[in-house]
């Protein structure tokens, strides 16, 4: 299938910047938003690839939420890595994980990604919140409790901390 460019994709990356120990919001959306991970045993094959920490490298994910159609994470780049190479090993470590499941007609993922570094000032523990809290957003749960793919560095607060 080949590749269809955007003209402006490469504006996307103009000024992007790969800084050790910067935090990222990172999100991808699977190819042609197909609902992939409505599959339970899709979704818990995905969720034990991102809970592997050496999926992450010298990083590491600080929080992610797995939704039918895409992926938000918090993610702080270790010494060595950029977006990139992060963002290439997280897409293709899955996509082969999930290929040796199912045959997908086409790709798991679209191509590129959304990014945006967390400035001093935002709240880390807001930034996790608002991820975990994208399938009550959307509906598919009544509390982010309820969600079982995610995971979040502050679980052992409680789910109080989830407010």
């Amino acid at each position: 299938m080949p590749r269809i460019c955007n003209p402006a994709q490469h504006r996307l990356r103009v000024g992007r910047c790969s800084l050790p120990g910067q935090v990222y919001l990172l999100t991808t959306v699977t190819h042609q938003r197909r609902p992939v991970f409505v599959d339970t045993e899709l979704a818990r094959l995905a969720a034990r690839c991102i809970g592997d920490a050496g999926l992450w490298a010298a990083g590491r994910c600080l929080c992610w939420v797995l939704m039918p159609d895409h992926w938000h994470g918090l993610v702080e780049l270790g010494e060595g890595d950029d977006l990139a190479r992060v963002m290439q090993r997280f897409k293709g470590v899955l996509s082969r994980r999930i290929g040796q499941q199912i045959r997908l007609a086409g790709p798991l993922w679209m191509h590129g990604y959304h990014d945006h570094a967390l400035r001093r000032d935002e709240d880390l523990a807001a930034a996790a919140r608002y991820v975990i809290a994208n399938p009550v957003r959307a509906g598919l749960a009544a509390c982010p409790l309820d969600w079982p793919y995610w995971d979040a560095w502050f679980v052992g607060d409680g789910p109080d901390c989830l407010l």
